[in-house]
This record gives structure tokens, C-alpha cells and sequence, in this order.
């Protein structure tokens, strides 16, 4: 039987949800939210601990969703029902689909991805260094979830992997594969300790990705949507490559280009 639905927005519950789309709440908290069915799925299925689940009836899109709130229920969810007019005030989507939970950061260090890899010969990895905006890291998230990535290591983050527009551009693949957020130079480190090769993607290479040998153990290294990788990257990058541009523009949307150089790694590394 489910509680009584909330009708106050003044309600402490809700308040304390509003509150973590503030990334200093988020940092002081350790907690974050999670948007959406297929979010919340991902997540409950990867083991992230929700501590509370709000939802709206009003918004279900009949998708098993009741399935879903029974699983994370068993998982030791508080489950909160809510009114519409305070379902919209958690929300931060345009068209909720009535299903937000607040959950507990993963906190996963350059050691965690040493043992999820294992003794793995050849480790394909991604590192995005001081990705600015949600979108693009969220995007690179499901791309790398699509192409097997091993890990991903966010340097020198600008952006919060927490961020809700993370999550959901990830599509809840931010829970699919270990992400690890260390500083440059930790990564720089850890790299070498590791035999992994780095493949720097910058507009002013020579090579043309698709020419560069990909296999092996590599990371693939991204850098900001503005000046591209940092002089300590470029430096210490094994390999420079490019992708090609015919038409005016001198580069792609970080996220694109990420996504054409994992995919041609797929293809030769089959």
C-alpha cells in the first residue's frame, strides 16, 4: 500500500531533493538524483544505493513501472509519493515521467578501475579532461557504454559526473561502467605504472585517426569543448591524431569526435 502523496512544496523531504541540484549540496551530501525510468533502472541494476524514491502516478508512461519501485523498494528505498504540482518542482525535465530518487555517489578512485580491470592484456579506456558542459560528458558516458569501454577517467572535472544533466544524457550509463574522476596528473601516473598508451585527439595532428594504429592497451584523451587537450596532455600523448574537417569548421563537438574515435578503435580492435 503506498503512503499518502505530498501536497506541500514546503515539505522537508522535498526540499531536501530541490537542493541537490546545487553541486556544492551535492559535493557536501555525497548524494545525487537520478531522473527517469531508464536511469533509475541502470542504476538499480549497477547496485547504486537509493535512498529515496519519489513518485507521481499522474506521469507514469506505462512503462513496468510499478516492477521498478517494488526492486528499488527491496533495495531499501523510502518510497515518497507526491502531487503533480510537487512532482514538477523536483523535476528537471520538461516531461517528467513520474520516477526520482536520490541517490548515494559512487566514490570510485584510480584503484577501483585497477582491480575491475584485473590482469586485462590490452584495457581500452577514455580519459575527458575538464569537459565543461553536462551534455557532452553525459554523451560520452553512452558512448563509451556502447563501445565497451573499460572505464572512463574524467580529469580535472569542470563538471560535475553528478550533475542531473549528466545522468541524463548519460541515459543511466553512468552506472553501466566504472568512472573515475583523479587529477592529471594522478591519471598520468597511473597510466604509465599501467602500459596504457595515450592517444590524444587534437585538431593539429598529423595523422589522421584512422591511420593511427588503435589497439592495444590505450586512452583514448579528450580535452575541453574550447582549447581541446591541455600542453600536459599533448606532451605526454603517445599518439596525436585528427579527425579530418572539409567544410569550415575546424573541429567537432568533443562528445562527436569521441564517439568516431572510439568506434574506429571498435573496428580495428575486432
Amino acid at each position: 500500500m503506498m503512503p499518502e502523496a505530498i501536497t506541500s512544496l514546503q515539505n522537508p523531504k522535498v526540499k531536501k531533493a530541490v537542493k541537490l541540484a546545487d553541486r556544492k549540496e551535492r559535493n557536501t551530501t555525497a548524494l545525487f538524483l537520478i531522473e527517469g525510468y531508464r536511469e533509475l533502472k541502470r542504476a538499480a541494476d549497477s547496485g547504486v544505493e537509493v535512498t529515496t524514491l519519489f513518485i507521481c502516478q499522474q506521469f507514469f508512461l506505462g512503462t513496468n513501472e510499478n516492477a521498478l519501485i517494488d526492486q528499488v523498494k527491496n533495495q531499501g528505498a523510502e518510497i515518497v509519493v507526491c502531487e503533480p504540482h510537487v512532482f514538477q518542482k523536483l523535476s528537471y525535465r520538461d516531461r517528467p515521467d513520474g520516477l526520482l530518487a536520490i541517490g548515494k555517489q559512487m566514490q570510485r578512485s584510480l584503484h577501483d578501475l585497477k582491480l575491475h580491470l584485473g590482469y586485462k592484456k590490452n584495457p581500452f579506456l577514455i580519459v575527458a579532461e575538464a569537459i565543461e558542459k553536462p551534455g557532452n560528458l553525459g554523451t560520452i558516458l553512452r558512448s563509451a557504454d556502447a563501445a565497451g569501454i573499460d572505464g572512463v577517467i574524467v580529469c580535472d572535472r569542470c563538471t560535475d559526473i553528478y550533475n542531473p544533466n549528466v545522468v541524463r544524457a548519460s541515459v543511466g550509463t553512468l552506472f553501466t561502467i566504472p568512472v573515475v574522476e583523479a587529477s592529471s596528473a594522478e591519471t598520468l601516473k597511473w597510466l604509465k605504472e599501467t602500459n596504457v598508451k595515450i592517444i590524444a585527439a587534437t585538431p593539429s595532428a598529423q595523422q589522421e585517426f584512422t591511420h593511427a594504429n588503435l589497439n592495444g592497451g590505450i586512452a583514448i584523451a579528450v580535452g575541453t569543448e574550447q582549447l581541446g587537450l591541455s600542453q600536459q596532455w599533448m606532451k605526454a600523448a603517445d599518439l596525436q591524431v585528427r579527425i579530418p574537417m572539409h567544410g569550415v569548421a575546424d573541429s567537432l563537438n568533443v562528445a562527436t569526435a569521441t564517439t568516431l574515435l572510439l568506434y574506429e578503435a571498435v573496428r580495428q580492435r575486432k
